[in-house]
């Protein structure tokens, strides 16, 4: 077994995107000794494009880099033209951004717990997740207009509004689905098939997730509190009470678990946010330019930290953007999670860590 080589790819074994996997099992032949990984085969772009594009034209740039992060992308990228414009945001502005945000989140952790389940071939666990999702896709749809990019993002505030119509439609979808998130989470905490299943699968240790700086649920699993929102606050979130869910095991059922308990903090966050929405302009009335300068702001994706930079030089084109995705973070720890895990759990690690091809290869 010594010469023996496992090809995973280049289609991703959770997904469908392209990854290549080269894996060096044990002398079992059944569990992992090393894993190479190799991705880049979607490189698009993106980066060089926005540099040919003004900064209203960008805000449909950013939100084509990722589906489940749309939303993140335009509104990190409206946070760093806000800051060299030197904008001061309305406030009823900066609640709808938090509540965008986390509608956007709940769905987000949903579609991967879906996939979770899929991947351990619990097809009616799947199923009661990915309804649980379509509640939160018809809500989008409601307000936005669309069930994934959202656009609901423009510089200096937000294009949507709230009346007490689509509150209160909120608000049934939050109180229809807490019951739901419960029971899943008494189900990942007691049932005794998803924990031998799951417990012990890709562990990321404490020290591991600190050396190799992991984000997200991926940190937050292993016992590293570094949630944005709550670390650097932006847009409303310093105005709102949440908690950082933590877990200690650094497993597949912990990276879980730390997705399930937040969308109860998603839940939480959206009440108050409704319940305190201040009244008044949702966008600043004059349209600015843009001055020369940088910046560098972050929002909390769902994934994990997203990091955006920018630099302009009086034009109304940037002169550099860049960004940084949580995959691209995530990613180094899947060579510490896979060793001597079995081969048939390498899409189930690579799940865990919510992977986004598309987002990593810009």
């Amino acid at each position: 077994m010594d010469n023996t080589k496992v090809i995973l790819g280049p289609f991703d074994v959770a997904l469908e995107e392209p990854v290549y996997f080269k894996i060096e099992p044990n002398s079992d032949g059944k569990t992992i000794k090393t894993v190479d990984m190799i991705n880049g085969f979607v490189h698009r772009g993106i980066e060089s494009i926005v540099l040919q594009r003004n900064f209203l034209q960008n805000l449909i740039i950013t939100e084509k880099v990722c589906a489940l992060c749309s939303n993140n992308h335009p509104f990190t990228y409206c946070m760093a033209v806000e800051k060299i414009a030197g904008l001061r945001l309305p406030e009823r502005a900066l609640y709808l951004r938090v509540v965008a945000d986390e509608i956007k989140r709940i769905a987000s952790h949903l579609f991967n717990l879906g996939m979770l389940s899929h991947l351990i071939h619990n097809k009616a666990l799947m199923t009661q997740f990915l309804e649980a999702r379509e509640d939160f896709q018809d809500l989008k749809e409601a307000i936005w207009g669309n069930r994934m990019d959202l656009s609901a993002n423009t510089i200096g505030g937000v294009k949507f509004d709230l009346d007490a119509t689509l509150i209160a439609s909120i608000k049934t979808t939050l109180d229809k689905n807490k019951s739901k998130i419960e029971a899943f989470i008494a189900l990942f905490e007691t049932d005794a098939t998803l924990i031998s299943r799951l417990s012990g699968v890709g562990v990321l240790g404490y020290e591991d997730a600190l050396r190799l700086g992991v984000v997200g649920p991926v940190a937050r699993a292993s016992g590293v509190n570094n949630d944005v929102r709550k670390r650097a606050p932006y847009a409303a979130y310093d105005q709102l009470s949440f908690d950082v869910v933590l877990q200690q095991d650094g497993d597949v059922l912990s990276r879980a678990k730390v997705r399930l308990y937040e969308i109860l903090e998603s839940m939480k966050l959206l009440h108050q946010a409704l319940d305190a929405l201040p009244t008044g302009e949702i966008v600043l009335p004059t349209r600015t330019l843009i001055p020369e300068g940088e910046a560098i702001s972050r929002t909390e994706a769902p994934r994990g930290e997203l990091v955006y930079y920018l630099k302009t030089n009086g034009t109304q084109k940037p002169e550099r953007m860049k960004w940084r995705v949580p995959t691209y973070m995530n990613w180094e720890a899947l060579k510490v999670m896979m060793p001597n895990n079995s081969i048939d759990d390498v899409a189930l690690i690579f799940n865990s860590i919510d992977p986004c091809i598309s987002c990593t290869e810009r």
